[in-house]
């Protein structure tokens, strides 16, 4: 590490000498600690005013503070597929395509200028109106090319990092059709079960009121029950109209594992939880009713993030029910799914607290005395992909494409790259 920038110090803040009683050793290092901070409070207040006057300045501050963290130095793979195991931001790569794509369409054109330029070289004796008609072919050939050329300006969405499931890759969906279909999203119908002989049955009725219209089907080890496998309860409940399964891990009485399964042909997702903790010890709890929640899936860019979105979007029905207010929010963040429920309310601004400011920074126009609060339902825990299997579980799929994906210890060696 370098050296430390030294301020210089005021008089007050210089020690004049070095003295062998501790004490006052003490009594001098607390004096010059104050005038320190006292030397740096007048520099801040000094640099408001200034910015206060001009904030252009305080803009120019900004830009240059921005804090250099693992998220900003996020690194993408240097490739052009859109595979699950390739880490590439489908919305640049959608956008470096179908820059391709206009540009081989202006290929053509050009030629064709190119022609035009020849002959015009070849017909110099022309008269002028024969040059104002040229004049206009190419001014009109200039407009279609404006017009179809796309646009590179940022469009004002509500939230920087939501993600659009509209830019899913089409080998993705060719892969999944059941997942990816056309077809107006049913309403889900979800199985919900444990590991055999598990004991969390309470937290298995946490997860059937967090997930709408879900039914929670406990499993037996008994020495006279027939102990049914993963495949057996997916074609169980595929013949009675369910969408899917979900099944719930443990390890010394803890939540450790979920398994969504995709009815009536995969995919199937298995995830490590980790950090549960239920809605009743969290400080501040609300109690959750049984409206359909709104889902708000945050910061899934890669292929695989968009098949882990879909597959959580078919758990929640499509339509949320706005008077209970009640949100659900799954944020991706380094490969981790922190999910969340709260309860929202909109009230009025206090005079302690500042107005909503936009993606830009700047205080959006219309809500400046309004704030939103929130209040935690429960339960609260984070997800980590491990692996995704092609059909029901690792049994259920065939070929040499049957493991999707499977997370390794060798993908974390390099800390700024990230699978979702």
């Amino acid at each position: 590490m370098g050296p430390k920038r030294n301020k210089p110090l005021s008089s007050k803040a210089s020690l004049p000498f070095k003295t062998a009683n501790k004490f006052k050793r003490q009594d001098l290092h607390v004096k010059q600690k104050k005038a320190r901070d006292s030397i740096r409070r007048d520099e801040r207040f000094k640099r408001k005013r200034e910015e206060d006057k001009d904030p252009e300045l305080r803009r120019q501050r900004l830009a240059r503070n921005i804090p250099h963290t693992i998220d900003n130095k996020r690194v993408w793979d240097e490739v052009d597929g859109d595979g699950l195991g390739v880490s590439v931001d489908v919305a640049q790569l959608k956008k470096r395509r179908l820059e391709e794509a206009e540009a081989a369409e202006n290929e053509p054109l050009e030629e064709e200028e190119d022609e035009e330029d020849e002959e015009n070289d070849a017909d110099s004796m022309l008269g002028s109106e024969s040059e104002d008609e040229d004049e206009d072919a190419e001014n009109s050939k200039d407009a279609r090319r404006r017009q179809r050329a796309p646009s590179n300006a940022p469009s004002v969405a509500a939230s920087t990092t939501s993600t659009n499931l509209d830019l899913t890759p089409d080998s993705i969906a060719l892969k999944f059709p059941t997942l990816f279909s056309n077809e107006e999203i049913p309403v889900p119908k979800i199985l919900l079960t444990t590991s055999l002989n598990s004991t969390l049955h309470r937290e298995a009725e946490l997860l059937c009121n967090f997930f709408p219209h879900s039914t929670y089907v406990p499993r037996s080890a008994h020495r006279y029950g027939h102990k049914f496998s993963l495949r057996e309860i997916s074609k169980f409940a595929t013949n009675r109209n369910y969408t899917s399964v979900v099944l719930l891990k443990e390890d010394s009485k803890k939540p450790t594992g979920l398994t969504i399964v995709h009815l009536p042909s995969g995919p199937t997702c298995h995830f490590s939880i980790a950090n549960w903790v239920e809605g009743k010890k969290l400080p501040g709890h609300g109690n959750p009713t049984n409206h359909y929640p709104e889902l708000i899936l945050n910061n899934f860019k890669t292929p695989l993030g968009m098949l882990t979105a879909q597959l959580f979007l078919r758990l929640f029905p499509p339509a949320p029910e706005l008077h209970g207010r009640q949100v659900v929010t799954l944020h991706n963040q380094r490969d981790y799914i922190f999910v969340r429920r709260h309860r929202y309310v909109f009230r009025d601004k206090r005079e302690t607290e500042k107005s909503v400011v936009g993606p830009d920074g700047r205080t959006v126009e219309g809500v400046e005395g309004i704030r939103a609060g929130l209040q935690e339902l429960g339960p609260r825990f984070t997800l980590k992909l491990r692996r995704v299997d092609k059909g029901i579980g690792r049994a259920g799929s065939e070929g040499d494409d049957a493991v999707q994906w499977q997370w390794k210890a060798h993908m974390e060696k390099q800390r700024t790259r990230f699978n979702l």
